[in-house]
């Protein structure tokens, strides 16, 4: 498998960093050799998706089935004053079952001419695809800088990992850890690999699918004020498309048996550049309350968008940091107001350890679909058993199985299963 060379992505901007980071003192790294591994995770995925009720195409339902093999792999570091290492990713997505009329799953490639897009003439998905990727990473002291593919996990881009093979970038990324209480993160994207596609192509913007970018420019910082308080300051800019600015507050309290946390974001986005989207207003507030007491955890989430426009979002991405993007619906349309409820049980508190369960529901109103007054809400159940001990320790079988009706989208009802054994190889 091809692994492919991104040097033409590497921002010229990072370099004036990586050379003050070398600067700092002389410090030991990770042996390269003894420090890396490398795991191989095979996922077994069926997704079905009942489109009967939909405001949705000419398609009945969405029913297919896929095996994929992800490998990861990392190293240590060299030592000296600067560390270097490699991360390496490959991935295949074999076919087991699929029709051209329930294909679309974004399981595996062919249904569509491109993320977002129109169903193909022959929407047949593939039998089989593969992609891979690595990135050069350097370490100086606590800090590092990775060039090549990414997969970024941070509130105003997280890769998604929500079909067969992950979805990530090419680019690069600055983790500043110098400082005791303060994370400092800065990068450029410049392309992004879809999850059901080969390749990379430039990022698509979230709810404005035919716009656009090949940059993405991101800078944050995290400030822990105490072992349990914190806040955060993020800001991205999708070049011609949008700016987003984002403030987060996590709180967290033990009061005798119960853990108590909050967390509250305040998301603003507006036009930037070009505007190939046009003028952007989408001013998100959301608070995330959770109450943990033994096996359960209980929680509520506000959400609120003040502004005239739909959230934009690096497409495919796990949203950023808002309250009520759960499996399906975001609750994030121009002036929608969502209150989420939740549970959360962990079986081991009753003698059945490596089985967990969630129910959700979500609802939001208060928004317009072509002038009239708009409702939504989504239904979530999660049902997860991870085996313990044993040969196959680690294989888990994951149910989820979700509900949903709303003004824009009519009724659907999918489920989703999910077998994953990963493989330690080093």
């Amino acid at each position: 498998m091809k692994i492919k060379h991104f040097s033409q992505h590497t921002s010229p901007r990072s370099l004036p960093l990586c050379m003050t980071l070398c600067a700092m003192p002389l410090a030991a790294h990770a042996d390269f050799v003894s420090d890396s591994k490398a795991t191989l995770l095979m996922r077994n995925f069926y997704y079905n998706h009942d489109l009967r009720d939909s405001k949705a195409p000419a398609q009945s339902k969405i029913d297919e089935w896929a095996q994929g093999f992800i490998l990861k792999a990392e190293s240590g570091y060299t030592e000296g004053t600067v560390g270097f290492g490699l991360d390496m990713f490959a991935g295949l997505g074999l076919k087991l079952d699929s029709s051209p009329g329930n294909s679309g799953s974004a399981l595996l490639p062919g249904a569509y001419n491109r993320a977002g897009g129109p169903r193909n003439a022959d929407p047949s998905s593939v039998d089989e695809f593969s992609k891979a990727t690595a990135a050069l990473k350097m370490k100086v002291s606590k800090s590092e800088l990775k060039v090549g593919g990414l997969f970024p996990k941070i509130p105003l881009v997280s890769a998604g990992d929500a079909r067969l093979l992950p979805q990530f970038f090419e680019g690069a990324m600055l983790s500043v850890r110098e400082f005791d209480n303060i994370d400092i993160d800065l990068g450029q994207m410049r392309a992004v690999s879809y999850r059901e596609f080969t390749g990379s192509r430039k990022m698509q913007t979230g709810n404005y699918l035919s716009v656009e970018s090949d940059r993405f420019n991101y800078l944050g910082g995290t400030w822990r004020i105490t072992p349990n308080a914190s806040v955060g300051v993020w800001e991205g800019e999708l070049k011609d498309v949008y700016r987003q600015t984002l403030y987060t507050t996590t709180l967290n309290k033990p009061i005798g048996a119960w853990k108590l946390s909050a967390v509250g974001n305040y998301l603003a986005s507006s036009e930037a550049g070009a505007e190939l989207a046009g003028k952007l207003d989408s001013r998100m507030a959301s608070t995330l309350l959770s109450a943990n007491l033994g096996p359960q955890t209980f929680r509520f989430g506000l959400q609120y968008n003040a502004g005239d426009s739909a959230l934009p979002f690096l497409h495919d991405t796990d949203l950023p940091d808002v309250a009520n993007a759960v499996q399906v619906l975001r609750f994030d349309r121009a002036q929608e107001r969502s209150w989420q409820a939740r549970y959360d049980f962990d079986f081991a508190g009753v003698g059945l350890p490596g089985l967990v369960a969630m129910a959700r529901y979500v609802y939001g109103d208060n928004f317009k679909i072509n002038g009239q007054d708009g409702q939504e809400w989504e239904r979530n159940i999660d049902l997860t058993y991870t085996i313990q001990s044993g040969t196959f320790r680690d294989l888990s079988f994951r149910l989820r199985n979700v509900e949903l009706i709303g003004a824009a989208t009519g009724r659907r009802d999918e489920n989703r299963f999910i077998v994953s054994y990963p493989l330690s190889l080093l």
